[in-house]
């Protein structure tokens, strides 16, 4: 029986690594339809809202949705389409698995780590205030029982369910007590359902030291909205870049998957982009859905076409174009 998804695909390369996606897809013989919309820049354009209604009907009917890279303007225009959306659709766990992968450049050859983002809250609350008088801003975490204690129970599930050995909280409650102490009470509590798991916590500015020194040392990382933002880029650069890694927005009902790279609009349109990011995100949502025999097969052939130097994109040192890149994977499907 054929699964619906929401295909959101996004602006600048966005179109072009979703057919990439489409075609490995077609090859393998995934059992999906594309309900494709659309939202951003691209959405307005057209005079349509930022997020049409007809994306939000779609997600609330599939529950699942595939997203390319949507454009945010820097310090002015519309708010983070992402973030509206995780928000809407109450994502409270934004999942960034990152490991090395045989053939990619980076500094380590042995990362492979999982980070559990709470989505939802902190200084992404949206709770803002600016006086023009003084012209002063203020922007204020919110942090809750109820959401520490969510984010930090989908960690310890994962890594329970994946055969995980470590879990570590990650927080700065030696100045931000009070949210802090939310965070590390909700670890406490959740942690003693978990005796089979190894827990330990980590100060935000001496976790980002410890990555870049032993990342080897870390499995699941958890922690709240702002620290998981950068420490998910942070582990990103250490196994090749943001161009390399998946991202998953999972709540109770609904989950998107996305490319967590931006939409790189100097480049669109040019045949140029790794679509590497959005494929492993897609195999994260083929998992989801239990397709694991198809997540699978996509996943070798990636990873064996990765590690063909003259095989890979440019980003990554090889010749290829966006097309002949993913003609390539399809070439390595078994």
């Amino acid at each position: 029986m054929q699964k619906e998804i929401t295909l959101i695909v996004g602006d600048g390369i966005g179109p072009e690594i979703i057919v990439s996606v489409q075609n490995i897809f077609t090859a393998v013989g995934v059992p999906i339809v594309w309900d494709k919309v659309n939202a951003g820049i691209v959405s307005l354009d057209s005079g349509d809202e930022l997020i049409p209604q007809r994306l939000i009907d779609s997600v609330n009917k599939n529950k699942v949705a595939l997203k390319g890279p949507i454009t945010t303007p820097i310090g002015k225009g519309f708010k983070s389409v992402n973030v509206q959306l995780r928000h809407m659709f109450d994502l409270y766990q934004n999942i960034r698995p990152c490991k090395s992968t045989p053939g990619v450049y980076s500094r380590f050859e042995n990362v492979d780590t999982v980070l559990f983002r709470e989505n939802t809250e902190g200084l992404y609350s949206g709770l803002e205030l600016y006086d023009d008088r003084l012209e002063m801003a203020d922007s204020i975490a919110r942090v809750t029982k109820k959401g520490s204690l969510r984010i930090v129970k989908a960690a310890f599930e994962y890594a329970r369910n994946f055969g995980r050995e470590k879990v570590t909280l990650v927080h700065k409650a030696n100045i931000l007590k009070s949210i802090g102490k939310i965070f590390l009470d909700a670890g406490d509590e959740i942690a003693s359902e978990y005796p089979d798991i190894v827990v330990n916590d980590r100060i935000i500015d001496n976790m980002c030291m410890q990555l870049v020194i032993r990342p080897e040392e870390y499995d699941v990382i958890v922690t709240t909205n702002l620290f998981g933002d950068i420490l998910s880029d942070l582990c990103a650069g250490l196994v090749g870049g943001l161009g390399m890694v998946a991202g998953a927005n999972v709540g109770d009902d609904v989950a998107i998957f996305e490319a967590v790279h931006g939409s790189a609009p100097d480049i669109a349109g040019q045949d140029k982009a790794n679509p590497t990011a959005i494929i492993r995100s897609s195999i994260l949502m083929l998992e989801h859905l239990k397709m694991n025999i198809f997540a699978e097969a996509i996943d070798l052939a990636l990873n064996k076409t990765l590690k063909e130097p003259q095989l890979c994109t440019v980003d990554l040192g090889g010749p290829a174009g966006t097309e002949a890149f993913t003609k390539s994977i399809i070439n390595n499907l078994t």
